[in-house]
């Protein structure tokens, strides 16, 4: 899901992207997740944007196929092991060799110059070796993986990120030869666990789960809360300032709380005080009192919470698409909004084989004769 989920990315701001799928079944992302009336819908979401086209690899006319795109092609995209991409010649010699301007992200389970470079790997081992599952849950329980695609998604966005700043350095570095992005799929949430390898290296103790409160947080307020209606609340405080504002409205006297020091020491005693004000009250008069004292606090969202958020509307974060199959649906806005030069979702995700004749008639040029021949050898 990585490496299609960065190409969707690219797609969304406008990128023409080619999902090159197996024949018959295509991506086992099509047959994913939940159905309505037989039809899966997390490819709706996951392949929108998107050309796809057919191409059997096993055969070496489907392989002079795929080397005619990668010769096309500004970016390559894979998500094979290092050993059948070098036994099919799309690692990154061949690629290069065909294209020496062309971008290869390649993402795997442990990257290409790992000893385990063909070894397999999905989203789930990649953050269980990120040390994020370590450091998720409660410290008298089991570690705990989010409850979506978090390693996979993770790596297709800091995939993304990265062709973008290897195509500004190929339209401005003169000497530009090329670049291969080689990403492991532990790595993106191990960068971004900031803190863990500086804090192991110079304090000796790995840090621990701790709930909702986190094993390093920016300050003395950061926890979930129940309210009296049965409501969950979160509370999260980053500065000294903020961590005041709730001292005040539990009616804690300030001068044993003013220094980062005292926040600290009195950790427990503020989430016990805000624990029992937030079940004395409604979720929604606790939600006024927070924002009166600008203290920052949400309810915890589910997905019908978010289709009928203000917010979110007032952001247009929830759009409306016609499908094909199921009229129309709502799905996620191109996210991030460029506001001068925005990106749209123009459809969802396609039918199989659906683009053969423009990518590989229009953009690649195979005439008609080819076309029918690789059709009847069942190479696409």
């Amino acid at each position: 899901m990585a490496g299609p989920l960065a190409g969707g990315m690219l797609a969304d701001q406008g990128a023409d992207v080619v999902h090159v799928e197996w024949g018959g079944d295509g991506d086992a992302a099509r047959a994913m997740g939940p159905r309505w009336d037989g039809v899966p819908l997390w490819f709706k979401v996951a392949g929108r944007n998107k050309r796809s086209v057919t191409l059997d690899l096993h055969h070496e006319t489907g392989r002079e196929v795929a080397r005619e795109l990668v010769a096309w092609a500004d970016v390559v995209i894979v998500t094979l092991r290092a050993g059948r991409l070098r036994a099919w010649g799309l690692d990154w010699e061949a690629v290069h060799a065909l294209n020496p301007r062309a971008i290869l992200l390649q993402i795997s389970g442990f990257g290409a110059t790992s000893s385990r470079a063909d070894a397999p790997g999905f989203g789930k081992m990649g953050e269980a070796r990120s040390g994020v599952v370590h450091l998720t849950g409660f410290p008298e329980g089991p570690p705990v993986h989010t409850g979506f695609s978090h390693g996979d998604a993770v790596t297709g966005l800091m995939g993304a990120f990265a062709v973008l700043a290897a195509l500004h350095r190929r339209d401005t570095d003169p000497d530009f030869d090329g670049e291969w992005i080689d990403l492991a799929l532990f790595e993106p949430l191990y960068r971004l666990v900031e803190w863990q390898i500086i804090a192991y290296d110079q304090l000796g103790t790995a840090p621990e789960r701790a709930g909702n409160q986190l094993a390093v947080a920016p300050a003395a307020v950061i926890n979930t809360y129940r309210s009296g209606d049965g409501d969950w609340l979160t509370v999260t405080s980053a500065t000294t300032r903020s961590v005041l504002n709730v001292v005040r409205l539990l009616g804690l006297p300030d001068a044993e709380f003013a220094t980062v020091e005292q926040q600290h020491a009195g950790r427990d005693r503020l989430d016990a005080a805000l624990r029992e004000w937030v079940a004395g009250r409604p979720s929604a008069v606790c939600l006024e009192e927070f924002e009166r004292a600008e203290v920052v606090a949400s309810r915890v969202f589910t997905a019908a919470d978010i289709a009928a958020d203000p917010v979110y509307a007032e952001r247009e974060d929830i759009i409306t698409v016609d499908d094909p199959d199921l009229g129309p649906v709502r799905m996620q806005a191109v996210i991030p909004h460029f506001r001068q030069a925005p990106g749209a979702v123009w459809r969802t995700g396609p039918a199989l084989g659906e683009d053969n004749a423009l990518v590989y008639g229009e953009w690649l040029g195979i005439d008609d004769k080819r076309l029918t021949r690789l059709e009847d050898d069942d190479v696409i």
